[in-house]
């Protein structure tokens, strides 16, 4: 367990109360860790850290200086992204579609700001390419939001020097091109009337009835100082508002230019090798410059990372008036944060603290200043995984060794929301460290489990978007909210956050319901894929359930308890005995098998528990005579009890001192041991006489199930599997004698299987 402790809801918390950030987070990490204790929650706590502790954190510095050594990090001045009410600049990635903050939900707004970002754009083919893995497992709808995130490399970013006299104007402009071979010949630059460079005070008309900018943009590639034109008769690409006029290479732009006036000579390429040739000599001239030329869509932008708040990682740089801005030379890492005891989200409050300002430059020697911009909590958390593995390591961000011997992480839990953020950001730095020899492969996690979002009730005011606290509002008349103030509210079902005050308590839920129950509530109701609307209406049914089992266990050791060894071991006469006892050996092996596979593969907890709840139905169902005297009956109890262990633990181990202490028992001991707790027994098998199902599809659709023995799939290959099918009287009246091209057979000790056949022809269109 680790603690993503950075960043603004725990800055914003301090601030409400009035106290120090490090102090809060400190005193939430421990209530949090008693929850989880409270919870009976299973974790390494020798592994524990914070991202907030200067012993992660200094990592964290140095994976900004590897990135900075490979030129992968830059500052530049540049509108940004605003955030009003936390005052903080954002990544494009963390404003939603209608242009609100993730977090405070306030409207952002445009800014200029010198910043610092990350070029994850060098990497952007890197990592669109590695969603084809064929170790990604479970991606599915993941791969398709990251590909589209990501957007077909076809072309190249450019930063452009922009010459000009108008007040508040950036220095460069980013341009994207698909056509990067052409690019010295580029011509003008077109910018849509929405575009935030447009001025209308510092424009011009030309004949054609379109505006020029009082500004150009200076061409690297031919020194040439390009006009601006503001125009919407210029198709854009996807997400651009600029484009790079090359009529040499368009015909749009051929016609442009000649509708502007603008003069032009033909230029052409005469073959494959030569285009190839001009590429590699502009790329290579566009990162010696360090101003972009990689593989990218015209969609993606490089990382802003620049955060204008105190609780975050210190940006380890320097500022020197004489040599520039220089790198923090390893062997001062950690730069910390200076101690503070209240802060104020006015202004950064490393500002107010003049005596951490000052620095030593590390060329000159000379006196400097620190860069006060702390990093984007998600650079904190885009490595934390490898650091689990040694979290102790005072020497290097992790063993490479270790890694090489456990990479890539096995399951990755982690919200939607994140399928562009927290998991695109971690895949660069998987990639950026395996291009560093760093790790073994580049995909970070093999398999995903996308958990749906717990949604409560949240309180926004209307008018600036700020989320309030249940406390703060009250419904008026016609189920209308307002604040205690009259400001206007709206209630929408939320994510449940902090951020937003909308989340629950568990202590108030385990002094209500105790342990298991509230472990049940979190579970039972939907699965972890699928999104809820918190409720405890679900509450009493569970109980029910749970009152069910408690009193099947109960008559079990009741019967058990009145009957003599003698009487037990005297076959039953109950006409019914046989079917019953049948019917335990049936519905034991039928939950167990979906039980597991609703745990194991599928992760459908609740799925799982409500299969338990069908085992618990069957078990009620028999004769009291199956209950006294059935083995199978007492093998099914003894599958109830271990596979609620992992759900709810201590009832569960309740129910099997129970099952344990009844006087007469006709289980096998080498299944259970009777004389150990529920939770040092090993997880219940399959029987090997019960039929499980082989799937067979032919050319790709499902034709034929064959039930067989679980000794017999077990040791199947796809010769035999193929054997089977060919005897079976529905194969042989449908196949029609068609040549079987090819076979494969998937396989799992203890589960069902599945064999696909491809024949000569389509059979016959037969449904199953």
């Amino acid at each position: 367990m680790g603690w993503d402790a950075f960043g603004l809801p725990a800055e914003n918390a301090a601030i409400e109360q009035k106290v120090d950030p490090v102090v809060w987070t400190r005193d939430n990490i421990q209530t949090m860790r008693n929850q989880l204790t409270m919870l009976n929650y299973s974790f390494d706590w020798e592994r524990e850290f914070a991202t907030c502790n200067p012993n992660y954190y200094r990592w964290t510095q140095e994976l900004f200086l590897k990135l900075y050594d490979k030129n992968l990090v830059y500052r530049k001045e540049s509108y940004v992204n605003w955030d009003p009410v936390d005052k903080t600049v954002l990544a494009d990635e963390q404003v939603d579609l209608n242009q609100r903050s993730w977090r405070s939900g306030a409207l952002v707004e445009k800014k200029m700001l010198k910043q610092w970002f990350i070029r994850t754009t060098a990497f952007a083919k890197s990592l669109l390419e590695g969603l084809n893995d064929p170790n990604l497992k479970e991606w599915s709808d993941i791969i398709k939001l990251q590909k589209h995130w990501i957007g077909n490399c076809n072309g190249i970013n450019i930063d452009f020097k922009l010459i000009s006299d108008i007040p508040d104007f950036p220095n460069t402009m980013n341009l994207w091109t698909n056509m990067p071979e052409f690019i010295e010949y580029a011509k003008f630059v077109a910018i849509s009337p929405q575009n935030i460079l447009h001025r209308k005070d510092y424009t011009h008309d030309i004949d054609v009835g379109i505006k020029c900018l009082n500004a150009k943009v200076l061409n690297p590639f031919s020194g040439e100082e390009l006009p601006i034109f503001v125009t919407d008769k210029i198709v854009y690409s996807p997400c651009r508002d600029n484009h790079l006029g090359i009529p040499s290479a368009s015909m749009d732009d051929l016609q442009f230019s000649e509708l502007v006036g603008i003069s032009f000579t033909r230029h052409t390429i005469r073959s494959y090798e030569q285009q190839q040739q001009k590429l590699s000599k502009i790329l290579q001239k566009a990162r010696e410059w360090k101003i972009g030329g990689y593989p990218v869509s015209s969609k993606l932008q490089d990382w802003l990372i620049s955060r204008q708040r105190y609780w975050g990682t210190p940006i380890p740089m320097i500022h020197c008036v004489k040599c520039g801005t220089q790198p923090v030379p390893r062997d001062q890492l950690p730069v910390t944060l200076p101690n503070i005891k209240h802060i104020s989200n006015t202004n950064l409050s490393a500002n107010e603290n003049e005596d951490w300002l000052v620095a030593k430059c590390p060329v000159c020697k000379g006196n400097a200043k620190r860069e006060t911009d702390t990093m984007d909590t998600f650079v904190d958390s885009s490595w934390y995984f490898l650091r689990f593995l040694d979290p102790d390591n005072t020497k290097e961000m992790f063993s490479v060794e270790k890694v090489k011997k456990t990479f890539p992480v096995d399951l990755y839990i982690g919200g939607k929301e994140h399928a562009v953020l927290h998991l695109y950001f971690a895949r660069f730095i998987s990639h950026f460290l395996y291009s560093e020899g760093l790790v073994p492969c580049k995909e970070p996690f093999r398999q995903l489990l996308v958990q749906g979002m717990v949604m409560s009730k949240t309180y926004k005011i209307k008018k600036t978007g700020k989320y309030v606290s249940t406390k703060e509002v009250k419904e008026t008349e016609f189920n209308q909210y307002e604040t205690l103030s009259g400001e206007p509210v709206s209630v929408n079902w939320e994510k449940m956050s902090k951020s937003k005050y909308n989340g629950v308590d568990p202590l108030i839920l385990l002094d209500k319901y105790g342990i298991d129950m509230t472990r049940l509530l979190i579970l039972a109701d939907v699965a972890p894929k699928s999104t809820r609307h918190w409720s405890e209406d679900t509450i009493p049914g569970i109980q029910n359930w749970q009152n069910r089992i408690w009193n099947t266990v109960r008559q079990f050791k009741y019967e058990r308890d009145n009957m003599s060894l003698e009487e037990l071991q005297t076959k039953s006469t109950h006409p019914m005995f046989a079917e019953h006892d049948a019917y335990m050996f049936d519905s034991r092996n039928y939950f167990l098998k979906n039980v597991t596979h609703n745990i194991v593969d599928t992760q459908q907890f609740s799925v799982a528990i409500s299969r338990m709840q069908g085992l618990t139905n069957s078990l009620r169902k028999v004769h009291i005579e199956c209950l006294r005297k059935s083995r199978e009956f007492e093998r099914a109890l003894a599958v109830q009890i271990l596979m609620l262990a992992p759900f709810i633990p201590h009832f569960a181990s309740e129910l099997w001192a129970i099952f344990c202490s009844a006087k007469h028992h006709l289980i096998d001991n080498k299944e259970v041991n009777l004389d150990k707790d529920l939770l040092e027994q090993k997880w219940p098998d399959i029987d090997m006489d019960y039929k499980l199902t082989l799937n067979i599809f032919i050319n790709k659709r499902q034709f034929l199930k064959l039930k067989l023995p679980r000794h017999t799939l077990d040791e199947m290959t796809s010769e035999t599997a193929l054997e089977h099918v060919m005897l079976d009287p529905y194969y042989q009246k449908h196949s029609h004698n068609k040549k079987i091209v090819e076979s494969s057979l998937q396989l799992e000790k203890g589960c069902d299987a599945t064999l696909y056949i491809t024949m000569e022809k389509q059979m016959e269109d037969i449904v199953l």
